[in-house]
This record gives C-alpha cells, structure tokens and sequence, in this order.
C-alpha cells in the first residue's frame, strides 16, 4: 500500500528538483459470534474506538488555522535571508534552524487537513481545509525555492570552510546531499517558476482519482443468484469467489465499465508521464527514471536488474499458474482466477478485535519493546478502521515528526485485511521509531525502505502462523496465501514496473500514449508474465486504469525490491533472534535517512546494490511451491 509521509526539508527542496497480501487464516474462534462485517452509512455512526484521533493534531479548526498562518509567516522571513547562507556558518545555521521549526509546524498542518478529507472526502468544508494547506505548501514552496540553488552556487572551496564548523554538524548530510544534486538544480527565477507550478504537476493524478471515485459499476448476481452492488472496495472480493461464474461476472463488469471510459483514463496517464518526463528534462536527467531515483541516491541499474532478474524467474510464475490451475480444477485458467483460493475452504468474517490479537502474536518476534507499542496504536486512537461510502480507499500510513503516526484502513474482516493491518503497522512503526531515535532533518525515510518494514511484518506474520499450522490443510491455506503474496508482490509489482518504465520510454520517443497503445502495451506484458497457463482475457488489457500507483512517479518497483529485503531480514530473525532484531531495529528502523538507503539495508544486513537478494527470494518462493507440489500430490 501506498506509504504516505510528510515531506522533509530534503524532500521539499530537492522536489524542486493495490497489492494483495498474504491470507492468515486466524486459528481462534473466541469471535465467531460477529459473522459480518458491519456496515456503516455515515461517520457518526462508527464508534470512537475505530476511528482515529485527529484531536491529538489539534483540539479546534482555530488552533489549526493559526498554525496556518504561523507556518506562511514563518516562510516569509525565511526568504527575507535569500542572498546570505554562505556569509558566516551561524548564519547558515540560523537558516536551517529557522525552515525546520517551520516544516515541522507545516508537516503536522497537512497532516491534520489531509488526513481529515481522507476519511469524509465529500464534505465540502474539509474540501476547504485541504485546499488552504495546498496554498499554504504552495507558498512554502515559492518562498524556499532559492535555498537549494543557493546552497548549491557556494563554491566547494567556501563550503568545506561552512562545514568545518561543528555549527552545520547537524546539516552536514542535508547540505553534501543538496550538493550532490548540483547538475540538476536550476537558476533561482526557474526554481521559483518550478515551485509556482508545481501544483499542476497534480493535476492528472487528481483527475484520475476523483473519475476513478466517480464511476459506478453495475450489479451483479452472487453465488446464490442475488443481486449484489460492485465497488471498487469489494472487487477483489468476488474475485476471490468460490464460484467461477462470480469471479467472471465481477471481472468482466469492473473493467468494461472502465472501458468506457478509456480514452479519458489515457489521457490522464499520459498526463502524468509528460509532467515526469518534462520536468525530467527540465533538470538534465537523461530519463524520468533516473530524475526519481536520484534522490534517494538509488543507481538505475537497481530497477534494471529488478526487471532482469524476474524475467530470469518467470518459468517459476509459469510453473505456479500452471499448479493454480490444476488444483482449481478449470478448463481454463482466467485472469479473474488468479486471486482465487487453490485450497477449497470456507472463509469466515475475522472480527477487528481478533485481528488485532493475530497480529500482535505474530509480531512478537520483535520484541516487547515493539508489541507494546503496536498495543497503543491498536487502543489510542491511531487506526482509522471501517468503511463508509465517501471514505478514500485503500490503506495506508502517514505521520508527521510532532505527531504519533495514523493508520488508515477499509477493514471488511478478510484475511487478506489482517496482513493489511500488519502491513501499515510496519510502516507506522518504522515512522515511529524513526522519529523517536533522529533529528526532524534525517528523520524522513524513503519508500524504498518503508516498503521493507512493512513487508517484513508480513513476512514474520506469515512464518509465526505457519510454524503453528497442525493439518495439511492449514499448510496449504497458508502456503497458498505466501505463494499469492509473492506473486503480488514480487512478479506482479515488477510487470508494473516496467509497464511504466515502457510508457516514459515511449512518450520520451514522441509516441502517442493513446487508449489503444497503452492497452496493447499492458495486454502484451501480461501474456509476457503469465505465460501460456493462464488465458489473456481482453478485459486485462484495461487493469491500468485501476492502479492509481501508476502515477506516483515510479514507485511500484520499490514494492519488488522490498518484498525481496524482507524476505532476507526475515530469514536472518528466524537464524539468530534477537540478535538480528536488535540490529534491525538500530540500523534500520530508527535510522530514518541519516544514510543512503542502499548503506542503511547493508547495515541491516542486506544489500540491495546487487541482484542476489532478488534470486535469494526467488529461492524462497520455489522452496514454497515444490511444498505446495509435494502437498498438492499427497492423497
């Protein structure tokens, strides 16, 4: 899921510059009296207990708006100092001082107005509140925009004498990583221009979000011929559907609804290709790609050996799907099988308190130090639980450095809902002890390494329930979540990858990004992928249309290159407990951004740098199927 975060003062100026997850079938049935998820039409009607507490980010719209004002203020008299960073070492210092008290007051301001708008996007006053703290970024942005061209035009001789100073010891990191960005910063008055439209870079993202809220899909019939409403929020549930008949009407439904609505989707994904590839341009990258990993000081040839090397393990998706279909009994298997159980049995509504016990459980591993903690989230109002009809979809995390972190999720009782929990927690925990051990200037982390803290709460779920299944059956429910999961996360997030990695290559050779030619483009990477187990049904050719992570500027990867961390350090807790907790812990989870992050995961224990933790996972997923083969055989 995606991982939101406020931004950093590094993330501020160098900007100038839906996964599946594994099913834990819970053992327990201390729950079993609440069967069904419960429904709730409004807000109001959800009980304080789910709902997360914005009060704790501020008491009153007034307070918060005084914040508002505070934070624009604040950036003013920064921009009164343009023309003086390099004129003494406290001078600089007075600076920086000055932006972060500023960023952390604006971090917790876009906090508590988006995270308000996220859980009642139709009310028309937290529209507005959204709205002000979107000025208000706007206006930080114009008014900080010459900092970074200025800390850049100091020449190297006069920036080694600024930082000899144990003054800018704090900033040493920020300033050497600003200046490691130096043929990519522009002159002041084009930064300022960047800064001041920067907001448009948005747009289609925008567009596509409030379309893709927009569209309704027609009913269709369930298992026991009912008619029954079709959300984005409950599709991959009858995908999941025991009756092949469901599975293809949800499926067919879902994405010729969106089919009529192709070429708008079209439009609004090459949107956002040309704003990458432009401001990619406009900053002397050689590609899209390379102006979003150079941030995070990530080299290019790790998303290309990412692709490679999957393409290397695509005869294992191939011998998967091929098992998938064998085990599920079909003629022919669809597209709209991939998500179903191979393992016939009858799932059940997990209660959210029990869920809360699963994961705790499993998470135990990590220490009491860390469950504790999980306990307070679970009970102080940092989780945002249930559902409402004009509640944003998805899960997800964000935080900001003087506020506890918030959770969002659409619980509807599934096991897949469960590891979601887990998932977030990973990534509210990392933010937690983050911002408990650094200082506001490296407590930020790139996704990069968030997306291994929250897949290595997966992963250690998944290892705590199988070490404690009895049956062959309960081994190969779980054995048929961890291979789903993989699929998902690993093969399905690098197709993602390079679909998005062909479109900027595509748009950046002046070819048309029309409905048909991303169509063919993702149609003909997936029969790649699934090879010729699994039937290339025409409808696949629109699931483009339903990844709202294509337009976060090349994220999906990091989805693929995490699991595979994960998987690692999951191995390594398994070998030497709470030794390799510990150094997790120290040298990963409290280490924000004090390192690049390729130098925080080796310090971690695993390097990113080289294609080898991609094949070790690879390892671990055949390991996986030969299990469920040899399961699968037994009589």
């Amino acid at each position: 899921m995606k991982q939101r975060t406020i931004q950093t003062i590094s993330a501020v100026m160098l900007a100038l510059t839906s996964i599946s997850v594994p099913p834990i079938i819970p053992m327990q049935t201390a729950y079993a009296a609440e069967t069904t998820a419960p429904s709730y039409q409004a807000r109001d009607e959800i009980p304080a207990l789910y709902k997360w507490k914005l009060e704790h980010v501020y008491a009153s719209r007034s307070t918060w708006e005084a914040d508002v004002k505070k934070v624009e203020e604040m950036a003013g008299v920064i921009a009164s100092y343009q023309g003086k960073l390099a004129s003494s070492p406290q001078e600089m210092k007075r600076v920086l001082d000055q932006y972060v008290t500023m960023a952390r007051l604006r971090d917790k301001v876009a906090l508590y107005a988006g995270a308000g708008l996220d859980v009642h996007t139709a009310n028309a006053s937290l529209q507005a509140l959204s709205d002000r703290a979107s000025n208000m970024n706007r206006l930080v942005g114009e008014k900080t925009a010459w900092m970074t061209p200025e800390i850049v035009a100091i020449s190297d001789e006069r920036m080694q004498k600024l930082l000899a100073s144990s003054d800018l010891a704090p900033y040493r990191l920020f300033l050497e990583d600003v200046r490691r960005s130096k043929p990519h910063i522009l002159s002041r008055d084009m930064e300022r221009l960047l800064a001041q439209t920067s907001p448009l870079a948005g747009t289609a993202e925008s567009v596509y979000s409030m379309l893709a809220k927009d569209i309704k899909f027609p009913s269709i019939k369930n298992e026991a011929g009912k008619e029954v409403p079709l959300t984005r929020s409950n599709y991959v549930s009858y995908l999941e559907s025991s009756n092949q008949s469901v599975r293809r009407a949800a499926f067919q439904a879902y994405y010729r609804t969106l089919q009529g609505f192709q070429d708008t989707f079209a439009q609004t994904l090459a949107g956002q290709v040309k704003v990458h590839n432009a401001y990619a341009k406009a900053r002397h990258y050689d590609s899209a790609l390379a102006a979003s990993l150079a941030p995070n000081n990530i080299p290019v040839k790790v998303y290309d050996e990412l692709i490679a090397t999957v393409h290397e393990n695509l005869p294992l998706l191939h011998r998967y799907v091929a098992l998938k279909k064998k085990m599920l009994g079909v003629q022919e298997l669809h597209m709209y099988d991939m998500y179903t159980p191979t393992v016939p049995h009858k799932e059940r509504y997990i209660p959210y308190d029990e869920a809360k016990q699963i994961v705790l459980e499993g998470l135990t591993v990590l220490g009491e130090d860390y469950t504790t903690v999980l306990a307070q989230a679970f009970g102080d109002g940092w989780i945002d639980v249930y559902s409402t009809a004009d509640k944003r979809s998805g899960a997800y995390q964000i935080g900001a450095y003087d506020t506890h972190p918030y959770v969002l999720l659409n619980y509807q009782g599934t096991a897949d809902d469960v590891s979601t929990i887990a998932h977030e927690l990973g990534h509210a925990m990392q933010t937690y002890y983050s911002n408990k051990k650094q200082p506001y200037i490296t407590s930020g982390y790139p996704i990069f390494t968030a997306e291994v803290a929250s897949t290595l709460n997966e992963q250690l779920l998944f290892k705590s329930r199988y070490a404690k299944a009895q049956t062959k059956e309960e081994k190969m429910i779980l054995l048929n979540g961890y291979l789903d999961n993989f699929r998902n996360t690993l093969f399905r997030q690098a197709q993602f990858a390079e679909f998005e990695k062909l479109l900027h290559e595509k748009e950046q050779a002046g070819e048309s990004l029309n409905a048909e030619a991303i169509k063919k483009l993702y149609v003909d990477l997936n029969q790649k992928y699934y090879g010729a187990a699994v039937v290339n049904d025409p409808e696949i050719a629109m699931e483009w249309a339903r990844i709202p992570h294509l337009y976060y500027n090349f994220y999906v990867y990091q989805y693929a290159t995490s699991f595979a961390a994960s998987a690692a350090l999951a191995g390594q807790i398994e070998k030497e407990g709470a030794v390799a907790v510990e150094r997790i812990r120290t040298k990963f989870l409290e280490a924000g951004s004090s390192a690049p992050p390729l130098e925080i995961l080796k310090a971690a224990g695993v390097d990113m740098s080289t294609a080898q933790p991609v094949r070790e996972a690879m390892k671990q997923f055949e390991r996986a199927l030969t299990e469920m083969e040899e399961l699968a055989a037994q009589k």
